[in-house]
């Protein structure tokens, strides 16, 4: 647990299906109320990240995060950022449905970072980096509704970006928890 990092850089090498299947089949065991596991998985690689990016570069246009113009430095940007995403070997989307009572959303959210959590943990011990991203257009309803989701009716809690790391970043520690715990008797 003290050892996994969160990768930002990937090999070319993708990590094989089964694999996958095992992690988040590890993720599945994560705490979760009423035995309603309410994760869903979107797992975009080979081909499939295409869109996807695609999806994303038109969100970044559409809430201001991109130009949307012909200027050759726009451009040069957005092909960089599109390499950027389709090197990453998988892409895995994780989104729930959303509950309308308050107090069981928080519920089913905190089960789905649980059960993120778990996968993440369980990929290191495959080593399989993972990076978990909550970006702007995960709250752009246009975007769920390119990549075939109803943004009335779910909510993505994250992307994780994940394959195998090409470097391992540094253990930066963490703060004490006598720093963080309070103690009232």
């Amino acid at each position: 647990m003290t050892e996994r990092r969160s990768i930002h850089t990937f090999t070319d090498e993708e990590v094989d299906i089964n694999i996958l299947k095992e992690i988040f089949s590890y993720g599945s065991w994560a705490p979760t109320h009423y035995m309603k596991e309410p994760w869903n998985i979107k797992l975009y690689q080979k081909e499939g990240k295409r869109p996807f990016v695609d999806a994303i570069i038109d969100s970044y246009q559409r809430i201001g995060m991109l130009k949307n113009d012909n200027n050759p430095k726009t451009l040069k940007m957005i092909t960089s950022m599109k390499d950027f995403l389709l090197e990453i070997p998988h892409h895995a989307l994780i989104y729930f449905e959303k509950e309308q009572d308050p107090v069981r959303f928080e519920e089913e959210y905190a089960a789905v970072c649980a059960f993120i959590q778990n996968a993440q943990l369980a990929a290191w011990e495959f080593n399989v980096g993972m990076l978990w991203t909550i970006t702007p257009y995960m709250q752009d309803q246009e975007f769920v509704k390119d990549i075939g989701l109803d943004s009335e009716t779910v909510k993505i809690a994250a992307v994780l970006q994940i394959g195998y790391p090409k470097r391992i970043p540094r253990n930066k520690g963490r703060t004490s928890i006598e720093q963080k715990l309070e103690i009232v008797e």
